[in-house]
């Protein structure tokens, strides 16, 4: 019925179910949808050049309070905020990792070399 109206609308095609989307993979069942972006999630574990570093059991290591002195200044900006609003997209499927993300978004202004490498090893070690 939907499709008929969007039709009516927009020239559109129907290329029946539903695979992938916008990075986002879905499985469907009678009953129900499951959504992954494990892709996702290996392609970006390799932009950031981690995918021979060590594994994470935590997205964050236990009472670490970062700081604008905590680790090294990086050199390049844009390649952290790049990797940073990927991982803020991959908590559409994953919301295990948005407590570091609010955590971590928050080195943007001065970003360092601590800020986003342990959730990156996590991510490595828990793909679902």
């Amino acid at each position: 019925m939907i499709k008929k109206y969007l039709n009516s609308l927009f020239d559109m095609k129907d290329f029946e179910l539903l695979r992938y989307f916008l990075g986002i993979e879905v499985a469907s069942s009678p009953r129900s949808y499951l959504l992954s972006q494990s892709k996702y999630a290996s392609d970006l574990i390799s932009r950031a050049d981690l995918t021979n570093t060590r594994m994470a059991d935590t997205t964050l290591e236990l009472n670490v309070k970062f700081s604008p002195t905590h680790g090294i200044p990086l050199k390049d900006c844009t390649h952290y905020r790049k990797i940073v609003g990927s991982l803020l997209y991959l908590t559409v499927t994953r919301p295990d990792i948005q407590h570091a993300m609010y955590t971590f978004s928050q080195c943007q202004a001065a970003p360092r070399s601590m800020c986003w490498v342990q959730i990156l090893c996590y991510l490595r070690s828990n793909r679902h």
